[in-house]
């Protein structure tokens, strides 16, 4: 991808060898990761998911037009720059589709992966809608709605991501207000049925 491919993907600007390495050469972004932040801040209100949200659906839109599945998406891999705005980075595991139709590997980070990458069936584009609706949700409440605590391994998520419905924290009790609108995204996004899911 050229440096000029979209304001919200971290493209390189250059590649260049030494006789140990490869260097890849990217815009410094200021800002760090969006990870951190929201280890600082715990949840972000409703209009800074927002807004993060637009930039990230517009980037996967992008890359999407490009026959490109992110498959990665988590707050990790999103850089912000000192304005606030953000990018995509790490494209370690995306796929490029144009050749072939779907794709079939197990990747992606367990809290985000979608029904279909578990159950090792074929999937396509609509993996990285689920991830969106995941991130949305994990930045207004603090954490992905399906994780799982525990030493038992992946196994309980995986089942959770596969049969449960999203519950949505109560207002009063845990002290965060999300909008319909933010709730029916989200729901949409998180669609066990691919072929229904928002972007789709």
């Amino acid at each position: 991808m050229s440096k000029s491919d979209h304001p919200f993907l971290a493209a390189m600007d250059f590649v260049f060898q030494t006789d140990e390495r490869i260097m890849f050469a990217m815009k410094f972004l200021r800002g760090g990761e969006l990870f951190s932040h929201l280890k600082t801040e715990r949840q972000f209100p409703e209009d800074r998911t927002k807004f993060y949200v637009v930039q990230i659906a517009l980037a996967l839109g992008h890359l999407h037009e490009r026959k490109i599945v992110y498959r990665d998406l988590k707050p990790e891999n999103i850089l912000m720059d000192t304005d606030g705005y953000v990018c995509l980075t790490d494209f370690g595991i995306a796929k490029d589709l144009t050749k072939s139709e779907t794709a079939t590997t197990f990747c992606g980070t367990f809290a985000y992966m979608s029904p279909e990458i578990i159950s090792k069936t074929k999937y396509s584009f609509e993996v990285d809608w689920w991830a969106l609706g995941i991130l949305t949700y994990e930045m207004m409440v603090g954490f992905p709605p399906f994780l799982v605590m525990n030493s038992a391994g992946p196994k309980p998520m995986f089942e959770l991501i596969k049969k449960q419905q999203v519950i949505f924290p109560d207002a009063k009790k845990h002290g965060i207000a999300m909008s319909d609108e933010v709730k029916d995204f989200i729901l949409q996004c998180l669609s066990k049925n691919a072929s229904s899911r928002l972007g789709s």
